[in-house]
Order: structure tokens, then C-alpha cells, then sequence
């Protein structure tokens, strides 16, 4: 691996499945009554985050810790970019400390490879405007092949708000290389300008039809609809886009009870998805934040722990 992850296209398909193979093992740290390995001991990791988070930002902290790292959280709202300060100043003064990664979230697309050229520690992605989230992608990608056996072949729809989502654009690079069918499903508003022209590059799907696509699926993934970042109405109301685009009790009957169903989180339960569907026997969605911690876990590793660790 490279000293950054940035992006998912920072990564070919040996590399993910380095990455998947010792988040296997990791995996099973999990179960164990001693959480640690030593193979981080010495090296501190910042969290860096601009943006709310749970998930993320609390499995890296876990992933650090239990790889024996020191491992701080520093949030926008409680750092000095409250007071004013650039973005840059920022991370010159978090790395003169001498750490040594920062992982790290922000509202502005780029901002990853930004800072990546203005310090000497690894950065890693956790998430850059609606650009990219390459961990969630790996862990997305790791949850469903864990629970199909392969993804070559397998059809999988992604749903929801693709527009502003950074989840749908690090999965479609991350389920398309894997050997995945992919379908992107939103409404005209919420799907992405130019995505005909990278769908034909890229090689995935669209549809603005999420009945006629859902019975063809292998696995399905509802994305949230991120109000926050909204300006202006793309669905006349909430109803209406669940009646839509939302994965209903009804819409959950035509699934197979095989057919996984995956979210990033956090879900915004009756709007994309019912609590049936999110609560259903077949719902990945806890299976994916363990998932997540282990994927973390081994992407530290492979950037922090050196050749031979």
C-alpha cells in the first residue's frame, strides 16, 4: 500500500484483498477477551474530524487503540478552526507534534489530498465533502463478500441520495473492480450530473426505477438522505420519496430472504428504509460497523506498521 489512503483508485484489486485478508484476522480480535495487539505500540494517530460522526470516527479510536496506538480525537468544533484558523495551520501544528497519521473528515471535497501535501504523516480519508469514503467502501465490500462468498457477478443496487453521497461514488469503484454487477437507483433530482458518461466509463448501471430493478438483485444498499447538505427541494416531501425510493414493507416482501440489505448509516428509519427492512433477519447494517472496526484495524496496520511487522 501507499503511505495515504485518499480514494479508493489509491488502490488496486491485490491490495483490497490484502487489506480484507488481515481484516480476517482481525476480525477475530474481536471475540477475544484481551482486545490488544502490539503491533502499533508507539505510533499516535489524530482523528481529525470537521463533521459529526459515530461510526467512523469510533472504530478508528477502537482500531488504534487495539493495535496499541495513542490514539486522540479532535473535533472542528473544539479545535481552534472555531477560532479562525486555516485548515492548513491545523494540521502543520497537529503533525509538528510528531504523529504519525492523521485520519481525517471534512465538508470540503479534496481536502484529503490536500492536506496530504502539506505534512509527512499518513492521512487517511474518512470522508471528504460528497467526494469519497474509501474505508466505508472497504467494509461495504468486505460485509458483503463475507455473507455472498464472492462478488463476481453478483448484482448490486445502491439507492437513495447519489448526489450528494461520497459512499456511492468510493462503492462504485470499490464494487465494480471486485467483479460486482452495480446499478446506482435514485430519483432524476438526487442522481448525479455527467453520471451517464462515467457509468459508461465506469461500468455500472442506472435506473430511475427501483421497482423494476429490485426483484434482479443479489444485495441491496440504502444510502441516506442527507437533508444537511441540501439546499432547495429535490423530492416535493418526505412521503412521497419513501413511496419512491424507499425500501418498504412491501418492496422488502419482493426480496428474496437471502438478499442482503446494507446502510452506511446513520438510517433515517420510514424515510429510505423501513424499520422492517433495517430490523429484517437479512439486514447487514450491524454486521457492517463490525465489519468496519476490523477493515480499520488492518488498514492502520498496513500503513502504520511497516515491511515485516
Amino acid at each position: 500500500m501507499r503511505k495515504h489512503l485518499l480514494s479508493i483508485d489509491d488502490l488496486s484489486v491485490d491490495d483490497m484483498d490484502t487489506i480484507f485478508a488481515t481484516a480476517a484476522e482481525m476480525h477475530d480480535v474481536q471475540r477475544r477477551e484481551v482486545k490488544k495487539l502490539p503491533a502499533l505500540r508507539g505510533r499516535t494517530i489524530i482523528n481529525l474530524f470537521f463533521e459529526d460522526s459515530t461510526r467512523t470516527r469510533s472504530s478508528f479510536e477502537i482500531a488504534g487503540k487495539w493495535l496499541s496506538a495513542d490514539t486522540i480525537n479532535i473535533t472542528g468544533k473544539g479545535s481552534s478552526a472555531s477560532k479562525g484558523e486555516s485548515l492548513r495551520d491545523t494540521v502543520l501544528t497537529i503533525t509538528a507534534m510528531g504523529v504519525d497519521a492523521l485520519v481525517m473528515r471534512h465538508a470540503a471535497s479534496g481536502s484529503a489530498l490536500q492536506v496530504s501535501q502539506w505534512v509527512d504523516a499518513s492521512v487517511i480519508n474518512a470522508g471528504d465533502g460528497t467526494h469519497e469514503h474509501p474505508s466505508q467502501a472497504l467494509l461495504d465490500a468486505y460485509t458483503l463478500r463475507r455473507t455472498l462468498g464472492t462478488l463476481e457477478g453478483k448484482r448490486v443496487l445502491l439507492v437513495g441520495d447519489l448526489t450528494h453521497s461520497r459512499v456511492f461514488r468510493s462503492n462504485v469503484k470499490c464494487l465494480t473492480r471486485l467483479g460486482a454487477e452495480v446499478t446506482v437507483v435514485a430519483p432524476p433530482t438526487l442522481m448525479p450530473s455527467g453520471v451517464d458518461t462515467w457509468s459508461r466509463e465506469a461500468g455500472f448501471a442506472t435506473s430511475y426505477d427501483l421497482d423494476e430493478a429490485l426483484p434482479k438483485a443479489d444485495a441491496v444498499m440504502m444510502l441516506r438522505v442527507q437533508r444537511e447538505r441540501m439546499s432547495g427541494g429535490f423530492f416535493p416531501s418526505a412521503r412521497e420519496y419513501t413511496v419512491g425510493y424507499g425500501l418498504t414493507r412491501d418492496r422488502l416482501a419482493v426480496l428474496g430472504p437471502d438478499v442482503p440489505i446494507c446502510h452506511p448509516g446513520p438510517m433515517n428509519r420510514g424515510l429510505e428504509i423501513a424499520a422492517d427492512a433495517a430490523d429484517a433477519a437479512q439486514s447487514l447494517v450491524l454486521d457492517q460497523v463490525s465489519s468496519g472496526l476490523a477493515v480499520r484495524m488492518s488498514i492502520l496496520y498496513h500503513l502504520l506498521a511497516g515491511e515485516g511487522a
